[in-house]
C-alpha cells in the first residue's frame, strides 16, 4: 500500500522528480525511492512512497527490480493471495528473495503477463517496465480501488501517478478545470464515474483497463479492457446451495485479507455490512484481539450507536468512537479537499475522514471496510425502479404493481415513489430534463455561464446508463454491473482511499474480488432481492449464525451519516466568505451563488446537495490554484 509516480519523456525531470514525489509521502510515509534510466531516446522516471504492510525490510522496498533484470516495477495495493501464487511460481521455477507481494506480482508478471491478472485477490494500480520488449505497461485493478492518474502530452510525453497533486507538480503545466466534469459535478453530482478528472488534460484510467507505452516507437495504446463486469450467465444454483457458495466465498475472502505484518482493525458503522466484515473476524480468528473504529452521529436520527455496540459486545471488540461538529469539519476542510484532490459528494464523507484519523492516533496501519457490498448484493433501497423493469419484462405490469405495493411498505418507500424511479430510467432525455426542471433542479441554472460553457463544448445532460436489449429481464444485475465500474462504486471507493491514505492507512474491502463478484453477478435477482424487497437477501441469510440476527433483519440503512444541512448552515458565515473571495470563474456566476445561497439560508429555497458542491467546489478550485 503506498503511491507512486513516474514519466516517460525525452527529458529527465530529475531536478523536480523527487520533490514532486514527496508531495504524497502521507501515502507511503516509510520510503520514498526514485529511478531515471535512459531507454532508447527516452527517459523513463519511477518513483515509489512506501507504506510497509507485508515484508517489512527494505528489500521489499520500489521501484522493484525482479532477479533477471528484465522488469521494474512500482506498484500501489495489496495481493492477498500472494503465498499461494508464490507456490505456483515455485513451482515452475521462479526464485524468490523477499517475502513481500511485491516480488510475487513481479515474477507473476514475468511468467504469465496480462493473463496474471484474473489470478490476483487484491486491489492494484502499477506500472510495469519490460527492459527486453522495451515496453511500460500500466495497470489498474478491476473495481479501480487504488488510484492512477494519467496525463499524456503530445511534447511533454507520458506522466502517471497515485495523487493528482503529485502528478501537477511533476507535469510543471498551468491546471486549468475541466469544464464538463465541473458540470457534471455542480448540477448532477456526478463524478469519478468517466475517464476525465477534474483537471484538463489529467485522465483516470478507469477500472480493469490498461495500456501501454513503446518506447521504441514513443507510441502509447489506446486503454484496452482486461475486465469487466459479465452477466451473460445465469446460475442454476438452487438458493441453499447459492447461499452456502456465498458464505463460503466470504470467509475466504475475509480470511486473506487479515494477512498483514502491522496492527488491523475494521471500520464499525453498524450496518449489515461492515457488522459482517467484524463477525466474520471473530468467526475465522477466535482469540485475536479486534479494534473496531466508528463514527456516531449526535443526531440520535442519524446514530448508529446502539447497532455499533451490539456488534463490539458480541465479538468482545475494543470499540473506538469518534463525534463531530461543523467546527470540527471548517478546522479539518480544506486538508480534506486537499487530501481528496477532487471535489467529492458531501459531508458523509468527513465522517470518514475522522474514523482513518482516529485508527491512525491508535496505531492501528490497516483497517477492513464494508465498502462494495451494495452494489454487489441490491443494496441502498434495492434499485425499485430496475427491480420493477425486470418484473415488467419477466411477468407482466400486474406482479409489478404487487411488487410496487410491497416495496411501499419498507423504510422510505411508497407506491409513488417505486413508479418514479421507473420513469427515472425509462423518461427520454427531453422529458427527464423537463421533471428535473419541475422538481427545481434545472440542467441550466442560473449559477452557470451557460453560453460560455456552450461555446466550450460542455454537454447539458445527465449521463444515463442505457438498457440494453440483451439484458431484457435482468435489469437490477444491469445496474449492478454498471455502478461497479461507472458511477456508484468508483467515487465511494475514492472517498475512501484518500481519506484512509490521508492517515497512512491501508483500507481494504473484502467484497470486492474477482470470485465474489463473479459469482453474485450471476445470481438470478430475486437471490438479491426478494419477493417482499428485501435488500441483500442471500446474504442474510448467508450470514446466519455468524452475524446477530437483529442486524441481518434490518431494513434501514444509515451508515456514516451526517447532519449536513445542520453543519453547513451553522457554517454560513465562512462559506459565504469563501465564495465571496474564491477566485473569479470563467464559466460560474458567484453573485448568483450568493443570492441563491442567502435564500437558503433565509429558508426561501430548499437545503440540497448544490450547496455542498458549491462549497466544495469553489473551495477546491482555490485551494488548487486552478487557471
Amino acid at each position: 500500500m503506498c503511491g507512486f509516480l513516474g514519466f516517460v519523456s525525452k527529458e529527465s525531470y530529475d531536478s523536480c522528480f523527487y520533490n514532486s514525489l514527496d508531495i504524497m509521502k502521507h501515502r507511503g510515509p516509510d520510503k520514498q525511492l526514485t529511478t531515471i534510466e535512459k531507454i532508447e531516446e527516452f527517459y523513463v522516471g519511477l518513483g515509489h512512497a512506501r507504506l510497509s504492510i507485508i515484508d517489512l525490510s527494505v528489500a521489499a522496498s520500489q521501484p522493484f527490480e525482479s532477479s533477471c533484470g528484465r522488469y521494474s516495477l512500482v506498484y500501489n495495493g495489496e495481493i492477498y493471495n500472494y503465498k499461494e501464487l508464490r507456490e505456483e511460481l515455485l513451482n515452475i521455477g521462479f526464485e524468490f528473495y523477499t517475502d513481500s507481494d511485491t516480488e510475487v506480482l513481479i515474477n507473476a508478471w514475468a511468467a504469465w503477463g496480462l493473463k496474471s491478472l484474473p489470478k490476483f485477490i487484491g486491489m492494484f494500480s502499477f506500472a510495469v517496465l519490460d527492459r527486453s520488449n522495451k515496453k511500460l505497461t500500466l495497470v489498474r485493478d478491476a473495481f479501480g480501488i487504488k488510484p492512477f492518474f494519467y496525463s499524456l502530452h503530445q511534447t511533454k510525453g507520458l506522466f502517471f501517478g497515485s495523487d493528482i497533486r503529485a502528478l501537477l507538480k511533476l507535469r510543471d503545466v498551468e491546471p486549468k478545470p475541466d469544464m464538463q466534469r465541473a458540470y457534471d459535478y455542480l448540477v448532477h453530482g456526478d463524478y469519478d464515474s468517466l475517464e476525465c478528472s477534474f483537471v484538463k488534460d489529467i485522465k483516470h484510467l478507469l477500472p480493469g483497463n490498461y495500456f501501454e507505452f513503446d518506447l521504441t516507437s514513443g507510441n502509447t495504446s489506446a486503454p484496452m479492457v482486461w475486465w469487466k463486469p459479465d452477466i451473460s450467465f445465469t446460475s442454476k444454483l438452487t438458493f441453499d446451495d447459492a447461499k452456502l457458495k456465498l458464505r463460503e466465498l466470504f470467509l475466504d475472502s475475509v480470511k486473506l485479507h487479515l494477512r498483514s505484518d502491522v496492527p488491523l482493525g475494521v471500520a464499525l458503522s453498524g450496518g449489515i455490512d461492515s457488522s459482517a466484515v467484524v463477525c466474520a473476524v471473530r468467526y475465522l480468528q477466535p482469540n485475536i484481539p479486534i479494534n473496531t473504529f466508528s463514527y456516531i452521529a449526535s443526531d440520535e436520527n442519524l446514530s448508529e450507536e446502539k447497532w455499533v455496540d451490539l456488534i463490539n459486545q458480541k465479538v468482545g471488540a475494543t470499540e473506538h468512537k469518534v463525534f463531530s461538529n461543523a467546527s470540527d469539519m471548517q478546522k479539518d476542510l480544506d486538508l480534506m479537499i486537499l487530501m481528496q484532490g477532487e471535489p467529492f459528494g458531501g459531508t458523509s464523507i468527513y465522517a470518514q475522514y475522522r474514523v482513518f484519523q482516529l485508527a491512525k492516533e491508535k496505531g492501528v496501519t490497516v483497517t477492513l471496510d464494508g465498502q462494495g457490498a451494495d452494489e454487489l448484493l441490491a443494496g441502498y433501497s434495492g434499485y425499485p425502479g430496475h427491480k420493477l423493469l425486470s418484473i415488467i419484462e419477466n411477468h407482466g405490469l400486474w406482479q409489478a404493481h404487487k411488487y410496487a405495493k410491497k416495496w411501499a411498505l419498507l423504510p422510505g418507500g411508497s407506491y409513488s415513489l417505486a413508479w418514479k424511479y421507473v420513469g427515472r430510467i425509462k423518461l427520454p432525455d427531453s422529458l427527464y430534463a423537463f421533471a428535473r426542471r419541475k422538481t427545481g433542479r434545472d440542467f441550466y441554472p442560473p449559477w452557470l455561464k451557460i453560453d460560455y460553457m456552450k461555446n466550450e463544448g460542455v454537454e447539458f445532460k445527465e449521463d444515463r446508463p442505457n438498457l440494453m436489449k440483451e439484458n431484457k429481464g435482468k435489469r437490477v444485475r444491469e445496474v449492478l454491473a454498471n455502478s461497479l465500474q461507472n458511477r456508484g462504486l468508483p467515487s465511494l471507493l475514492r472517498h475512501g482511499d484518500r481519506n484512509s491514505m490521508a492517515f497512512s492507512i491501508e483500507s481494504r474491502v473484502p467484497f470486492l474480488t474477482l470470485p465474489l463478484a463473479e459469482f453474485l453477478l450471476s445470481l438470478p435477482e430475486h437471490y438479491l432481492i426478494s419477493d417482499e424487497g428485501v435488500t441483500k437477501h442471500i446474504f442474510r441469510e448467508a450470514m446466519r449464525g455468524i452475524v446477530p440476527d437483529s442486524h441481518l433483519d434490518r431494513k434501514d440503512k444509515i451508515g456514516f451519516a451526517t447532519p449536513e444541512s445542520q453543519w453547513l448552515l451553522e457554517m454560513k458565515d465562512i462559506i459565504k466568505d469563501w465564495i465571496v473571495t474564491a477566485p473569479r470563474i470563467s464559466f460560474i456566476n458567484k453573485e448568483e451563488i450568493i443570492k441563491e445561497f442567502e435564500e437558503v439560508v433565509e429558508g426561501k429555497r430548499k437545503f440540497d446537495g448544490r450547496v455542498w458542491r458549491w462549497v466544495n467546489y469553489l473551495r477546491w478550485y482555490t485551494l488548487m490554484d486552478m487557471k
